[in-house]
This record gives structure tokens, C-alpha cells and sequence, in this order.
């Protein structure tokens, strides 16, 4: 039944962790490997870099609700949101 999703490579749901400037302050985030690839080809899709496109994703976040409580959720159903629209 989870074949397709047991046979992950372990690499792809590993997490790295990476520091990235938001609104002038450097945060730390702990992404699985997956993630990041994904943010990766969200970003060259844009042609800006992944801390460009996580900057401006939580900017335009903060302006529409107010605030962002988890940015590494954020990150991880905006990249489920894109993958979804991918295949649409």
C-alpha cells in the first residue's frame, strides 16, 4: 500500500538546516532536503534566489494576515500548494 512512499530515498526527507536573512534578520531554517529542492525550483521558476523568494513569500504573508507563526510550515504547504498547481 506505501510502497511508493516507504521507498523515499531517507536523503530526501533528512533535514539541513540553512540561514537566510528575512526583513534584515538572519533565521535559521530546518528543512527536509526535499523541501528545499522544491524551493530551489520554485525560486529559478521566478529567477530569484530561494532566500529572495522566502523573503518576499513572508512579506507578502505578513501584509495579508498580519503575521506568520511557523515560517517553516509556510514554507512547507507553500511547496505542496506548487506542486499541486504543477500538476493541475
Amino acid at each position: 500500500m506505501c510502497e511508493l512512499y516507504a521507498s523515499q530515498t531517507p536523503e530526501l526527507y533528512q533535514v539541513t538546516k540553512k540561514s537566510i536573512r528575512v526583513q534584515g534578520v538572519v533565521t535559521s531554517l530546518a528543512l527536509e532536503n526535499k523541501v528545499w529542492q522544491i524551493l530551489e525550483e520554485i525560486a529559478d521558476r521566478e529567477q530569484i534566489s530561494v532566500a529572495h523568494f522566502i523573503s518576499t513569500l513572508y512579506q507578502e504573508s505578513i501584509e495579508k494576515h498580519g503575521h506568520v507563526n511557523n515560517l517553516a510550515s509556510l514554507l512547507r504547504i507553500s511547496c505542496l500548494t506548487y506542486l499541486q498547481h504543477c500538476t493541475d
